[in-house]
């Protein structure tokens, strides 16, 4: 009987070897996480205003006839700071129409951020509470999602979005909505 014992720790070492090698060998990326939102119409959803800011609104998602970004962020998240910029350039240099979405909170440390770094959204729904970014199948901040013309879900970006996420995966996804529309 002690003689199956020495062999415990080999069989569990040859037991995660197995498990860690079936997962490089898939080939699945562990940051992609699944969204039951893709390919659905943006949810009709109600937010509350950021002052001075326009309020995000569906109508103004579904009544825009180009591809869009949704931008869930908050003031208090680093990863959303260092792609302020980012979002900035989208806005800016590729004339993209960004909605962001406030989540959960201090609404005049949000104003300040915008006020300091630019405001990089058409329009601006808060959600204070958490309650719209959890009906988004939001994992947290920030994440952003790429709408076709029609109010589609076609993309989700999880983290932030990098200069390398700009060239190799939003511009090619927007101009392909562009030009499939």
């Amino acid at each position: 009987m002690k003689k199956y014992y020495y062999y415990i720790p080999l069989i569990t070492f040859i037991l995660l070897i197995l498990f860690f090698s079936r997962q490089l060998f898939l080939n699945k990326d562990p940051s992609h996480l699944p969204s039951v939102m893709l390919d659905e119409s943006f949810p009709k959803l109600e937010f509350n205003q950021l002052e001075k800011y326009n309020l995000l609104t569906i109508e103004d998602i579904f009544s825009y006839d180009k591809p869009s970004l949704v931008n869930v962020w908050a003031s208090w998240c680093v990863p959303c700071k260092i792609e302020h910029a980012n979002l900035m350039l989208l806005k800016n240099k590729h004339s993209i129409r960004i909605y962001g979405i406030n989540y959960k909170d201090n609404l005049q440390e949000a104003d300040e951020i915008l006020n300091l770094d630019g405001n990089p959204f058409y329009s601006i729904g808060v959600d204070s509470s958490g309650r719209i970014a959890i009906n988004l199948g939001v994992y947290g901040v920030p994440e952003t999602f790429i709408l076709d013309r029609n109010g589609k879900i076609r993309y989700r970006h999880v983290g932030p979005i990098l200069e390398y996420d700009i060239r190799e995966t939003i511009l090619p996804i927007l101009t392909k909505l562009e030009q499939d529309d």
